[in-house]
């Protein structure tokens, strides 16, 4: 049963991943466009910084899309595990865009600082109040899906909305200043832009640390072992468990655990144990990948 069930969850979860990436997509096309339009003829760098953000974001998007497809693949003799740790990688991809995106920025921020402009049209305002609202939306039905179907790499690509929205925000707090204090504050916008150049770089180091966890197999999945260990517990002929190692590739957990049982009964009994644990695990959690049990006597 379970080796008939995984195939059509992964399909499940890979759909549902998809067509989140897609709908980022299509978001950011369409923002970085609107803003980058709004920045140059309403006299907004922070505007535009925005926009260069939503550019790279599209970049991101399809790299997210290419790891998501090459991650789901099937487990092969060169890849035992599968190709799920095609995630992380390509979340420190999409970490190196976020960290181009903001050096960029912040380089731009710093020189239009000096350099005297005219303010920001009032308008621009309206529009970002839209994009916030829009970049939040976003951010929270994207990492939804990121939780639903254990993506790292969508994780990442929800957090870019939530950047997305906090740049804006300070976009807008700088055009605000400027507007209200006028001549003389023309470079709040400018220092908005750079603020939101170091909010990126933050983000960056939020997405980063995780994936390069993951890497590493990092134990970081306590939840995840209780839920195992009471799994365990109910499958008749099983005393206790000992070890429990995760470790993730993409959407899968791989597990080793190792299972008491009575140390009078045959090899056979054992492994037959196993194989009921193994199969049952599967079963009630549905996102493990590959469970490895280790039979101890009590």
């Amino acid at each position: 049963m379970p080796t008939k069930a995984e195939p059509i969850r992964d399909s499940k979860n890979e759909g549902i991943a998809v067509r989140a990436i897609w709908f980022s997509i299509a978001g950011n096309t369409g923002l970085a466009l609107v803003k980058y339009l709004a920045g140059v003829f309403g006299n907004s760098y922070a505007l535009i910084a925005d926009a260069i953000e939503s550019t790279t974001d599209i970049f991101s998007s399809f790299l997210v899309l290419f790891g998501l497809k090459y991650a789901n693949r099937p487990a092969d003799s060169n890849h035992p595990y599968g190709h799920g740790r095609a995630e992380p990688l390509v979340t420190f991809l999409v970490v190196g865009f976020l960290i181009t995106a903001g050096t960029i920025i912040a380089y731009e921020s710093l020189q239009n600082i000096h350099t005297p402009h005219e303010t920001p049209k009032p308008y621009t305002l309206i529009i970002l109040g839209i994009i916030i609202l829009w970049k939040e939306i976003s951010y929270r039905l994207v990492h939804k899906r990121s939780k639903e179907t254990h993506s790292s790499a969508l994780k990442a690509d929800a957090w870019h909305h939530r950047s997305d929205a906090l740049t804006s925000v300070a976009a807008f707090v700088g055009i605000s200043i400027a507007l209200i204090f006028g001549k003389g504050f023309e470079s709040a916008d400018d220092w908005a832009a750079l603020v939101a150049a170091c909010i990126i770089f933050y983000n960056s180091y939020m997405l980063f640390r995780p994936a390069l966890g993951e890497i590493m197999d990092e134990h970081v999945y306590d939840d995840l072992v209780a839920e195992i260990r009471n799994v365990a517990q109910q499958v008749e002929g099983i005393r206790g468990t000992e070890k429990c190692f995760i470790r993730k590739a993409g959407m899968k957990y791989h597990v080793d655990l190792h299972a008491q049982v009575d140390g009078t009964i045959t090899v056979k009994e054992g492994h037959d144990l196993s194989h009921l644990l193994k199969d049952t695990l599967r079963i009630k959690i549905p996102q493990l990948g590959s469970v490895l049990i280790h039979i101890e006597p009590v």
